[in-house]
């Protein structure tokens, strides 16, 4: 195989010698000269400075080292897919979700995994982006997903997961809403649903506020985006929100976007893991499936 191969001059590079290299491949040096001649007469282009102590890269040998690591990377990711094919996944995940990923993305990923794996129990906890910061810090959670700016630390891990596009939100109706742009002042003096501190969506809701300088008329506060969205949708206020908590009531009317001049607001979801916390194979295969199969 042509990752032998590879595997050979990889080898031969990084310890910059033939017979050194043959030793830690459990190849004769004979062997290690071949692999390296073939690779030289399939790309013909010679990889390999020659001397008595020492080899070194020639220019094409270190653009083929630089792509060669790549390609062993890849290969033993895909060898290890394959193997998690073969052999059975068992155990438990503890899984901590903000509510917005855990109400309206997380369900769906969870159902596609459980349908795969069906030996691994799945254990999820919704709470606000502190919470589950904080459960994850105590070890109660194996893995969290957060809304906003979550900072690595000297015991967390975080991973990028996605993109989130927010979006402001109006009762049917409200008079902001017959205007096809609505201007950043208009939202001045405006009254306003938002979610509690220590949410990552009041905590984006609140950076916009002062960025703008906007000044609400008067809030309502609620501990979930449920409760936000019926709230807009009975008229009580304009809201920030994730675009994912609405997309079935802009479609029926419930609620209307207003569309603000100028603006995209976009914020990170990330998944977060303690350092420390030990990884089980069952944890391994489900990040793998939430990260390279993302929409």
């Amino acid at each position: 195989m042509i990752t032998d191969a590879l595997k050979v001059f990889v080898t031969v590079a990084e310890q910059s010698h033939f017979s050194k290299a043959a030793e830690l491949l459990n190849l004769s040096q004979p062997g290690v000269s071949l692999h390296i001649k073939n690779l030289e007469n399939e790309l013909g282009a010679k990889l390999l400075h020659r001397s008595p102590k020492q080899v070194s890269l020639t220019e094409a040998g270190a653009i083929l080292y630089r792509h060669a690591k790549v390609i062993q990377a890849r290969y033993d990711e895909a060898r290890q897919e394959i193997q998690m094919l073969r052999d059975e996944v068992t155990g438990s995940i503890q899984i901590g979700a903000s509510f917005t990923i855990g109400e309206y993305i997380l369900p769906k990923k969870l159902a596609e995994f459980a349908a795969q794996y069906p030996q691994v129990n799945l254990q999820v906890t919704i709470g606000n982006t502190q919470e589950i910061l904080s459960a994850v810090r105590g070890n109660q959670l194996d893995i969290g997903f957060v809304e906003g700016e979550a900072q690595a630390s000297s015991d967390l891990d975080v991973i990028p997961y996605m993109k989130d596009e927010m979006i402001v939100v109006a009762p049917f109706g409200h008079p902001l809403s017959s205007s096809v742009v609505v201007e950043q002042n208009m939202l001045q003096d405006q009254v306003w649903v938002l979610r509690e501190l220590g949410s990552g969506t009041r905590a984006f809701s609140d950076h916009f506020m002062e960025q703008t300088a906007i000044r609400p008329k008067r809030s309502y506060v609620f501990t979930s985006s449920q409760g936000v969205k019926e709230a807009v949708a009975a008229g009580l206020g304009i809201a920030m929100v994730s675009r994912w908590i609405v997309h079935k009531e802009l479609a029926t009317g419930e609620v209307e976007e207003l569309r603000i001049r100028q603006l995209h607001l976009e914020r990170s979801f990330s998944i977060i893991r303690h350092k420390e916390h030990s990884q089980s194979m069952a944890l391994d295969v489900f990040l793998q499936k939430l990260l390279f199969v993302k929409k």
